[in-house]
């Protein structure tokens, strides 16, 4: 047995940690089956002096994961040393070593002051604000804190510290500002010379569909304190305060909407003075999510001129981020980039999708080999327009994909191409809006913390990256910017002052449970218990006489089609049936969650509270036969999902589903409330064929469609491109929106079929479900305990499964076609076994039209032995372009006909294809023979 990948709250090897108590995480590794941990000992020493600042002792215990430190108090700014040892329940040992470099726990003790300049406010450049320094002796470490009021920077002697983007990123700037913190040690000489330039990001900068400037300031600032450590221990403190300088930077302007504009050849610089800004340290906190950085780099796939005359370089994939150059041009030679997601149909560039967010990025070249790319803006584009180069060439061009950086720990791959475009698309669209905050989109006059959208989506994205330390920074913003009286805001950090909408301000509730089903950490359910809590506490107060909540705006199932779309947008299912069902999805999850943190009261009055107001629910919204008020998909939907629904009323909801689905030719219509569990509930209630039908669909609307369209990434619409090639007109008409990418839950929850049955996955179901179309598919998923992986093929009438279940956990396995549920301890597992089952996609199914099906002299004759004269009937001919599941809502007793008629049908098809292989093997066996017998 042995221990690996230790970690201490999510990281490697934390630098600048501010985390009093921190968690140890491991893993363990073992060539036996059934192996768990017995027990465990954490030794924590401070790395100099080789002091024990803790040791737990032998504790009795197969916890793993998330350990917290119970020893001394942690000294700032100290290496500390950290041992763990365990044992299994076979008796073999192992260990492992870490360590950890603590920061500032608390930015009262911080020096330094935030200063800003005076330069004119028609001065659109970007400040720069600088000092220097000398040491006096051998320097052991050198740490800079820094943080802005705007994003930041910073330079030792001419060299950028760290490889951060848009730093310190977007918080609650009022509440919450981070700060990062650098080694700079390997930047620091005798004489030192520091420079921080600081663009308008999201503090001073443009925001929001009106384009308002100056959310939070007028003024950018910055905030820096350098700590340089002696080999003798003594320590020098540079920091900033009003005797710095500012001047103005080669950076003549910067808007993250807007662009950014760089002068390389600017050398008169105007000077400013600095100033002491209002400012309270306590507000500071350490970097606490993964910082923006560039994860990788596109060359072009193509560069041309499109029919306008436009010289375009494709990076073929649609990504947030910027283009960096890599040229040698005339000194004062000019070079704009201009930036799209999309070409129109007739393969122009075409930027209209921006809306207002022009995206225009210029370089004055200064005459020599010059990689330049933006500092403090980022574009969401597939296309890049470059103007002012005669030739372009590939080596010019480099995509920086830029995000959050958040370990990937999942991935999917099937036999399916389209599937796998789809899943890469998801992905896509996950990191292109994940940058410091979940963005709707990357690219226009928005790119704002919708709550929405990240609620429908943070199951699917906690299952792809490790999202803990992200949503646990971004919840505490949502914290500071909520209220028992507000509620909770739309987007967060709030710059638009809107609050309060079911499925978007509920993202307070669900996306902290979801981090602790997914990796078993409580600290962010006890960090945003009073949120979580305070949210349900404030639709309670909202609510009338009959204990629902039936008043205010309201977004209800955003964007679904089963209503003519209007100003509102909303769908046709009852926004306040959405509003309630969610308000008792949340409150259960609220009685849940103070059960884990150890509330015994809360517990019993929110389950008092959740039994009323269930009650209610099916008062309102429900007959006493079963049918709900808003008879829609979502409706249905969520009846299910949300387990609202009386149990002897499901079947007949389920059946009012898969008849609106029907009636709709076997079409979802649902937007983003409905959508994430659609497929779910019909996988969970008997009808996973339906939802594999919805799931492999290629025409509108469908996720394949925007795939069989060109799509590198997820649409904000199901016809953002039409089926013609035009635009949705709306105005609002994303190419990268995430928000339907939660499909990919289902991918992995339903198809590969792992889903956790404790948090954390300490124990968890592995139940494949096999698709038409799909005959193979592998799912891996790098759990906080280890890999789990699914691996499944059905082909040749042959069914084989691996699955491996991680050291220290328990699986529940139940192989496809089979009842039996198998409990397996940790090992890697193979199963072979015979099927008739066939994956291929047959030609007539019961979405073939009747047009289609009466092509074929066998179902004519069929049709007429089993409904004499039904073709005969004069109103057949409106029939023809109806698909057969259309006609069973008209007609349902005709199911076995229908059915029986596809599969004569299917057999035939299958006997001719095989019977022209076999003309076909015979022709060539004897081509084979004749060339034998010529040689």
């Amino acid at each position: 047995m042995n221990l690996y990948d230790l970690r201490i709250e999510y990281d490697k090897a934390p630098f600048g940690l501010s985390v009093k108590n921190p968690r140890f995480s491991w893993k363990l590794k073992s060539g036996r089956t059934d192996t768990m941990q017995k027990n465990y000992r954490i030794v924590v020493t401070e790395s100099d002096s080789g002091n024990t600042v803790w040791d737990s002792k032998l504790i009795e215990s197969d916890a793993s994961i998330h350990v917290e430190y119970a020893g001394d108090a942690l000294l700032d700014e100290t290496a500390y040393s950290v041992h763990v040892e365990a044992c299994d329940n076979h008796d073999e040992k192992s260990e492992i070593e870490g360590g950890f470099v603590t920061g500032i726990f608390d930015p009262a003790s911080f020096q330094a002051r935030m200063i800003t300049h005076d330069l004119s406010e028609d001065n659109k450049s970007c400040p720069v604000f600088y000092s220097s320094f000398a040491t006096r002796k051998k320097v052991k470490r050198a740490v800079a804190y820094v943080t802005s009021y705007g994003v930041y920077e910073m330079s030792v002697n001419g060299k950028t510290a760290g490889d951060l983007r848009m730093a310190p990123g977007w918080t609650s700037y009022k509440n919450r500002l981070q700060y990062q913190i650098y080694d700079i040690t390997e930047l620091i000489d005798k004489r030192n010379f520091v420079e921080i330039t600081v663009g308008n990001g999201w503090y001073k900068g443009i925001l929001g569909f009106t384009l308002k400037p100056n959310n939070y300031g007028d003024r950018v600032a910055a905030f820096a304190e350098i700590h340089v450590f002696y080999e003798d221990g003594s320590c020098d403190k540079i920091f900033t305060d009003e005797n710095w300088g500012v001047r103005e930077g080669q950076i003549l302007s910067s808007e993250i909407y807007m662009g950014e504009s760089v002068d390389t050849t600017k050398a008169d610089f105007a000077e400013g003075k600095v100033s002491v800004t209002e400012f309270d340290p306590k507000t500071l906190v350490a970097q606490e999510n993964e910082p923006v950085r560039v994860t990788k780099r596109l060359k072009p796939v193509k560069i041309f001129t499109d029919p306008e005359g436009n010289k375009l370089v494709d990076f073929g994939q649609n990504l947030t981020g910027v283009v960096e150059l890599n040229i040698k041009g005339k000194k004062g030679q000019k070079v704009t980039v201009k930036h799209a997601e999309t070409l129109d149909k007739n393969g122009v560039f075409y930027p209209e999708t921006l809306r207002k967010a022009v995206s225009i990025d210029a370089f004055v070249l200064n005459g020599e080999r010059q990689v330049l790319s933006p500092k403090f803006t980022f574009h969401g584009f597939r296309y890049a327009k470059i103007e002012g180069i005669e030739d372009l060439t590939e080596d010019m061009f480099t995509a920086l994909v830029i995000h959050s950086d958040m370990e990937e720990i999942g991935d999917f791959e099937c036999s399916n191409k389209k599937v796998n475009q789809l899943y890469s698309n998801v992905t896509w669209s996950f990191r292109d809006n994940f940058l410091d905050v979940p963005t709707d989109c990357p690219q226009r006059d928005e790119r704002l913390g919708w709550m929405g959208d990240a609620q429908v989506f943070c199951w699917t994205a906690s299952e792809i990256r490790n999202t803990a330390r992200f949503y646990s920074k971004w919840m505490k913003d949502i914290g500071a910017e909520s209220s028992l009286e507000k509620g909770v805001p739309h987007v967060v950090p709030d710059i638009l002052g809107s609050y309060s909408s079911s499925a978007w301000s509920d993202a307070a509730v669900i996306i902290p449970w979801a981090v602790y089903q997914t990796y078993g950490d409580t600290r962010i359910l006890s960090d945003s218990w009073q949120c979580m809590h305070e949210w349900v506490d404030h639709i309670r107060n909202h609510c009338g006489d009959n204990g629902l909540w039936q008043t205010g705006f309201q977004y209800g199932d955003w964007l679904a089609l089963d209503k003519e779309e209007m100003a509102d947008r909303t769908g046709a299912t009852d926004k306040y049936l959405i509003a309630n069902a969610y308000y008792l999805y949340v409150t259960d999850i609220v009685r849940k969650t103070a059960k884990v943190l150890g509330h015994s009261d809360a517990e019993k009055s929110y389950s008092k509270l959740y039994e009323k107001t269930l009650e209610a629910f099916r008062s309102e919204y429900y007959t006493s036969t079963g049918r709900i008020v808003s008879e829609t998909q979502t409706g249905a939907v969520i009846s299910l999902f949300f387990g609202l629904a009386r149990e002897k009323d499901r079947k007949r909801i389920l059946d009012a589903l898969v008849e609106n689905i029907a009636a709709h030719k076997n079409h979802l219509v649902t937007g983003f409330v409905g959508t994430p569990y659609l497929c779910h509930v019909l996988s969970e209630n008997g009808a996973h064929d339906l939802a594999t039908v919805l799931f492999m669909r290629e025409d509108y609307p469908s996720w394949l469609y925007a795939v069989n369209k060109g799509a590198t990434t997820i649409w904000e619409r199901w016809n953002s491109i039409t089926p013609e090639g035009d635009f949705d007109v709306s105005g609002m008409n994303s190419l990268n929106h995430y928000a339907y990418g939660s499909i990919a839950d289902w991918m992995f929850r339903k198809i590969s079929g792992i889903e956790q049955l404790e948090p954390g996955y300490k124990r968890f179901r592995v139940k494949p479900m096999l698709v038409k179309g799909i005959y193979s598919f592998d799912r891996s998923f790098e759990t906080m305990y280890g890999t789990i992986e699914s691996h499944v093929s059905c082909k040749d009438r042959r069914i084989k499964v691996k699955v491996v279940v991680p050291v220290n956990t328990t699986a529940e396995l139940t192989l496809p076609e089979q009842t039996e549920t198998k409990v397996l301890g940790s090992g890697t597992y193979e199963f072979d076994y015979a099927t008739d089952t066939d994956l291929t996609v047959e030609r007539y199914s019961m979405e073939s039209t009747l047009g289609e099906i009466l092509q074929n002299q066998l179902a004519k004759d069929m049709f007429e032995q089993f409904a004499p004269g039904m073709l005969d009937n004069p109103m057949i001919g409106y029939a023809m372009g109806m698909t057969l599941t259309e006609m069973l809502v008209q007609a349902p007793e005709a199911k076995p006909m229908y059915e029986a008629v596809i599969a004569a049908l299917n057999v035939q098809e299958k006997a001719n294809n095989q019977g022209a292989a076999f003309d076909g093997d015979i022709r060539n066996e004897g081509n084979q023979t004749t060339n034998r017998i010529s040689c």
